[in-house]
């Protein structure tokens, strides 16, 4: 059997700002491939806002662990303290290692804000981000 790919978003105020699927048997890959469960893995990231919300609310940890289960996928979030949600849809990553990624990640994220030429809450079209998130999943979510 395949293994699933591995969803990471990063959601704004209003918006996705940045996207990676991550293809845990071969590397990664771009998100494009537009398929079924590609879509379907989206909904359910979208889905889980909603409790991501909730889950603020219960505790004062930035990482609110699965905040939902679909399937034989979960849900784990980080909220930063501007309310950016870090999302990953997975099929049961060890917790201390999804933390892991998450705090890795959110370095990546802290350095990105203090460059003057981002503007917070945009779309993050940064390459070197890119690469820096993608090396983290590989390290990871492998």
């Amino acid at each position: 059997m395949a293994a699933v790919p591995v969803l990471f978003v990063i959601v704004g105020k209003n918006e996705p700002l940045y996207e990676a699927e991550i293809d845990t048997s071969t590397g990664i890959h771009s998100s494009s491939s537009g398929d079924l469960s590609t879509r379907q893995n989206y909904f359910v990231l979208h889905s889980a806002l909603d409790l991501v919300e909730k889950s603020a609310w219960t505790t004062n940890s930035m990482y609110l662990r699965v905040v939902d289960k679909v399937n034989h996928q979960q849900v784990s979030t980080f909220l930063t303290a501007a309310n950016v949600k870090f999302m990953l849809l997975h099929s049961g990553k060890g917790e201390e290692v999804v933390k892991n990624f998450f705090n890795e990640v959110y370095q990546y994220y802290v350095k990105l804000s203090m460059n003057p030429f981002y503007k917070f809450d945009t779309p993050i079209s940064s390459k070197a981000f890119d690469t820096r998130v993608r090396a983290a999943a590989r390290a990871y979510l492998s």
